[in-house]
């Protein structure tokens, strides 16, 4: 699974090459032991993360709103989604 952005410990991937298997548009985030999916405008689908990582994501997740969009229209064509900015 390619990671779009790494920031603070964190990091988002977009899982591609999965036979067609996207629902709601989201990311994988890891954070040490925590795990998550997080839908593209930043709500918690599964998972855990600590409430100030959480918080991170959705404000990266606003900032990168159109990215975020267009690598998941490439992750469903099955293309590798690419790299997005990290929060800063």
């Amino acid at each position: 699974m390619p990671e779009l952005s790494r920031f603070n410990g964190i990091s988002i991937m977009m899982y591609y090459e999965d036979g067609g298997q996207h629902h709601k548009p989201h990311v994988h985030v890891n954070y040490a032991e925590h795990r998550a999916s997080v839908s593209l405008n930043g709500d918690l689908l599964e998972g855990s993360l600590p409430l100030k990582q959480l918080h991170m994501v959705e404000a990266w997740a606003a900032l990168r709103e159109d990215e975020l969009h267009k690598a998941w229209v490439r992750a469903v064509r099955n293309e590798n989604p690419g790299k997005i900015e990290p929060l800063r």
